[in-house]
């Protein structure tokens, strides 16, 4: 950007000569001369009763001259074209021939070219202040020739010119000037402008991006305030929301290359930039032959007709915006038609309008309705100004302006109080000198000719239906449901990486930041966007629970079909030898041990987990008490043998049924206890597996769990010990050793059981403790009764007594 803020000594020496020359002409004797050190050119001029100033980009590319301070420099060569001027020149035409509006008084007005350019419109604002020779110079005395000036386009221009009249009190009022900057009274006390103030353009393109999910932009401005203004206020709007900027551009004053747009990922860019400064832009844009982008311009070239050729719109087709609101002008389009060289021979600016024919389409005028506006905003003023009735204006002591003698501040505070309407439209300045904001929004679109043709609507009803958009990327694709988004560090917030969500959390939209967690009985599901109940687990009638019941079924049939071999061999001598009672008792525990492995297979109930430790405690404990007390017997039966020894007399029927009950009982007395104090009851498990839910039978009392096995663990060992030390006993068949192995692989079993129950989780555990329950049951039918039908049933030879005893006859 070029400003005289960017020069202070250059600023410093203007002003100073400016100065200089007014206030030459306000202290010199009448006699004396005021000498115009330089003539501007090209310029139009209209002589009237009050004058008014106009600053216009008449063209919009210039060529500086060779300024190496050894001569008068030469003028700046511009080209371009000029029908904002003319609007003025009409809108004062239209004002001198009302006979309701300053019906006695003409106006007049001075317009100079800016080119577009900080510096040339400094110079044009020096210009309209001193006048355009010495014979039309005003006198160096009274009230200031000029009463207002309207322009000018570009912010960056408006700053210089403000800057420059705000000495001289003089009202400026801009037609295309935007930026936010321009709304602090204390740097442009005389501002005012009839364009809308940049912040709401700015809030109404955040809005916009949000509502199309553009979340990957880039941001391209050019290099001066307006730009930087507006920028800054779009990132301000876009904090909190989706939106994230991929790169800043900036377009220099002295353009070369640009690189970002070709190697970002970002298909949305947002330009902030005057019409001026985007053709070298668009130049080598279209050079590198980058399509794929969907543009979002600003109010600055939205509507610039000079983009409208055919060979934009494979780049610009679909750009979207929001422009001036376009107004009416009745006369504009004829008036434009009498502009011609004959009528103005002396300007060579006159036969542009042959070369572009753009310029005399007035059938949507935006900018140039708002140099109609301007210019009848000065006028309403200066006409409420002459209507003032002394002794009742808003002056030092109710003064008012005197007609002939008008000070630009005197006509500013009837700028600052003026309402008036045009063509529908109301008119009029808050307090920071802003008028009302009003936008159409415009979208670029094929004509039938192959060129650009503007589709617009009013922004009051903002509907984006007719909008053409194109396939856009972002620096990191949305996450999808079931994930969520981890920023990379280092990087925009628009760049992340997509994390799925951790079992038992979702997350059911895109671009989640967090996922949450399911319910307590729910668990995500297998893409992590839903959340679904646990299954619930337990040991049921499935494959496992199936082969279990067949073998506790076919168990309980072995038990009960031995049971009838020996109940019909009862008095043969394998069955009476040992101990009969004893042998039908033990296969009616193990009928029952084997069925007690069912309880443990289904859904876990109250009464299931009751009923499963303590029946299979019970029983178990009632068949270790018989095989105890067959020990006993069989032990005290080869004892008893010895001469002296009585010891039979004491483990009789009655005395082995009270071994069996005592023994059981106290098994008895433990499990109702632990039913009283703290019984089984049915729990869910999510504890190991937490996909899941776990049927099992809490144990309730822990220490009345272990105190069940070690009393059994307990009988086994007691049997194991004497049926060991009665192995070697003689006879043919000591049952002693076969007790000894039963009990070997009894506790062989469930000294395997406690590890493997303890690992195993949920309904495994109830499936081994189940399977050592079959397992130590099939050992004891086996190994006590196998040896036995064997001989019954194959080697009825051998059932004999006298077999049995060894003395069987050879």
């Amino acid at each position: 950007m070029i400003s005289l803020a960017s020069f202070p000594l250059l600023y410093s020496i203007s002003t100073f000569t400016l100065t200089y020359t007014i206030i030459s002409k306000v202290t010199a004797p009448p006699s004396q001369v005021c000498i115009l050190q330089n003539n501007f050119q090209p310029s139009f001029v209209a002589k009237g009763d009050y004058v008014i100033g106009g600053i216009f980009p008449l063209h919009y590319n210039q060529e500086m001259p060779d300024l190496n301070s050894t001569y008068r420099p030469p003028p700046v060569n511009c080209n371009g074209a000029f029908r904002w001027a003319q609007t003025m020149r009409l809108a004062v035409e239209e004002v001198n021939q009302s006979p309701e509006l300053l019906p006695n008084c003409t106006l007049g007005y001075k317009i100079f070219d800016s080119c577009a350019y900080p510096l040339t419109g400094q110079r044009a604002a020096l210009a309209v202040l001193n006048g355009l020779s010495e014979d039309d110079s005003p006198t160096c005395s009274g009230a200031s020739p000029l009463l207002a000036v309207v322009g000018e386009s570009g912010s960056a221009q408006s700053i210089v010119v403000s800057r420059i009249l705000q000495p001289f009190r003089i009202p400026m009022i801009s037609y295309f000037s935007s930026c936010a900057c321009f709304t602090d009274k204390k740097k442009y006390p005389t501002f005012f402008r009839v364009i809308p103030n940049d912040d709401y353009q700015v809030k109404a393109i955040a809005q916009m991006l949000v509502r199309f999910n553009w979340t990957w932009v880039g941001l391209v401005r050019g290099d001066h305030e307006y730009g930087r203004f507006a920028v800054q206020g779009l990132m301000k709007q876009l904090q909190g929301t989706k939106v994230c900027v991929a790169y800043q551009e900036m377009i220099p004053l002295l353009y070369n290359h640009q690189r970002v747009m070709r190697t970002s990922s970002a298909k949305v860019v947002v330009v902030f930039s005057a019409e001026g400064e985007m053709t070298p832009f668009l130049r080598d844009y279209m050079i590198q032959n980058i399509t794929g982008i969907q543009w979002v311009a600003s109010e600055a070239w939205v509507t610039a007709s000079v983009f409208t050729g055919s060979e934009y719109y494979p780049y610009l087709g679909g750009t979207i915006g929001f422009g001036i609101r376009k107004g009416h002008i009745p006369k504009l389009s004829s008036y434009l038609e009498t502009v011609n060289p004959e009528m103005y021979p002396d300007n060579p600016l006159e036969p542009l309008l042959e070369q572009h024919s753009a310029y005399m389409n007035t059938s949507s005028p935006r900018v140039a309705y708002n140099v109609y506006k301007a210019v009848y905003a000065i006028a309403h003023s200066l006409h409420n100004l002459l209507l003032c009735r002394p002794g009742h204006g808003p002056f030092q002591n109710n003064s008012c302006a005197e007609s002939d003698s008008i000070h630009p501040w005197q006509l500013q505070y009837y700028l600052q109080e003026v309402t008036f309407n045009i063509d529908g439209d109301e008119v009029d300045f808050d307090l920071k000198g802003d008028s009302i904001p009003y936008y159409d929004i415009i979208n670029w679109q094929r004509g039938t000719g192959g060129n650009i043709e503007f589709s617009e609507a009013s922004c009051s009803h903002c509907v984006f239906t007719f909008i053409r958009c194109h396939l856009l990327k972002f620096c990191s694709a949305s996450c999808p449901p079931g994930s969520r988004k981890a920023v990379r560090r280092g990087e925009p917030v628009c760049c992340f990486d997509c994390v799925p969500c951790d079992s038992g959390k979702i997350s059911n939209q895109t671009n989640s930041i967090e996922c949450t967690s399911c319910p307590k009985d729910f668990w995500s599901n297998q893409d992590r966007a839903a959340c679904i109940p646990k299954k619930v687990e337990y040991l049921s009638y499935d494959s496992l629970g199936i082969a279990l019941t067949v073998i506790s079924v076919l168990g309980a049939f072995l038990t009960l079909a031995v049971f009838a071999v020996f109940f019909y061999h009862r008095n043969t001598a394998v069955v009476r030898v040992n101990n009969s009672e004893l042998s039908f008792f033990i296969l009616l525990a193990l009928t029952l041990c084997f069925l007690c492995s069912l309880v443990f297979i289904g859904k876990p109930t109250s009464w299931s987990c009751m009923l499963r430790h303590t029946a299979f405690s019970i029983t178990f404990s009632l068949c270790i008490s018989c095989i105890l007390g067959k020990t006993l017997v069989v032990l005290a039966a080869f004892t008893a043998t010895r001469p002296g020894n009585n010891i039979m007399k004491w483990l009789g029927i009655k005395q082995q049924r009270g071994i069996i009950f005592s023994c059981t009982l106290v098994q008895v007395v433990i499990c109702a206890a632990w039913l009283i104090d703290a019984p089984p009851s049915p729990s869910r498990n999510t504890q190991y597996e937490r996909s899941k839910i776990i049927l099992e039978c809490s144990v309730g009392s822990s220490l009345a769990f272990w105190c069940v096995l070690g009393y059994i663990g307990l009988q086994a060992c007691l049997c194991f010990v004497l049926a060991f030390l009665a192995r070697k006993l003689p006879g043919n068949f000591n049952e002693a050793k076969f007790i000894t192995f039963s009990m070997l692989i009894f506790c062989a079993v469930w000294l395997a059981f406690i590890p493997a129950y303890i690992s195993s989780p949920g309904n495994y555990s109830d499936a081994v403790e189940s399977f050592a329950i079959l397992a130590s049951s099939f050992g004891l039918l086996f190994c006590l009764f196998a040896p036995k039908c064997y001989v019954i049933l194959l080697k009825p030879e051998k059932n004999s007594k006298q077999h049995l005893m060894g003395k069987e006859k050879k």
